[in-house]
């Protein structure tokens, strides 16, 4: 049996008593690192636990998913997710996979960034289509999200932006020389992520959005020092959120009901 399991937002502590179980009883644990991150060490995962953790990258997840099913029709291999599994198209991917080869396949769920925005106090059947941002460079800064944003905030719905993460992820230089190097880890901040969106307004000038359009910032959601603030973009381009994981949500129209949760999370710390 291959077990997803999703490990919810925060810590060890956030996995439900059946996906523990699973984990428990699974011959390998594997977690995948590269679509998120929990806040914690995969030591402390394996303390709590009680079984090894294989940390599970970008390369081996889609390059080398062989070596993570070997077995898994015999024995039981958890495949352990942060958030919900079904977060990112890879693991999607990896149920298929496995299915071609005769492995049986379980899901364990668990809260996402995709249902704990909720915390902000802006209703979730009001969001539209989310939307990533990526790290530009100099040479590549990618608007293709703009449209989407452009038509949820036609409809009056909010916009979830899920910021980039980087882990393990080689230089171009040494890509050149046949020979990867891989850069240190990089998680893209509600500061960073505010720059970008404003400089793909003033570029393609559509007016979906602007520096005093509200928007919320969220960082390290469901740990104990979450951080929530609502504000424009032109106050939260400056303010410290302090460590990641960030998120951001440019809001739509808002409920009476929303605007008030909102008034309470201006400046907040």
């Amino acid at each position: 049996m291959l077990y997803l399991i999703g490990l919810g937002l925060c810590d060890e502590k956030d996995i439900t008593v059946r996906g523990l179980e699973a984990v428990k009883g699974s011959q390998r644990v594997y977690l995948e690192a590269y679509t998120s991150q929990l806040l914690v060490s995969k030591e402390r995962l394996e303390k709590y636990y009680g079984k090894e953790v294989i940390i599970a990258d970008r390369e081996m997840v889609e390059s080398q998913s062989d070596d993570i099913l070997a077995g898994a029709a015999e024995a039981d291999v958890s495949f352990l997710v942060v958030g919900d599994p079904f977060g990112a198209t890879t693991h999607t991917d990896l149920e298929l996979r496995a299915r071609k080869l005769g492995i049986s396949v379980r899901t364990i769920h668990n809260a996402s960034i995709m249902n704990a925005v909720g915390v902000c106090g802006l209703q979730l059947y009001r969001f539209g289509e989310a939307i990533s941002l990526v790290f530009f460079t100099d040479t590549w800064k990618p608007d293709s999200f703009y449209s989407r944003v452009a038509s949820n905030r036609k409809q009056g719905l909010h916009t979830l932006v899920l910021l980039d993460i980087k882990v393990k992820e080689p230089s171009l230089e040494s890509l050149a020389r046949g020979k990867p190097e891989y850069e240190p880890a990089r998680f893209m901040s509600i500061n960073t992520a505010v720059e970008q969106l404003l400089e793909i307004e003033e570029l393609v000038g559509g007016g979906a959005y602007g520096p005093d359009t509200m928007c919320v910032g969220l960082a390290r959601v469901g740990a104990e020092n979450q951080t929530i603030v609502a504000g424009p973009m032109k106050q939260l381009v400056d303010m410290d959120f302090g460590a990641p994981l960030h998120t951001l949500v440019i809001a739509g129209e808002l409920h009476p009901i929303e605007a008030e949760m909102l008034d309470l999370l201006q400046g907040a710390p």
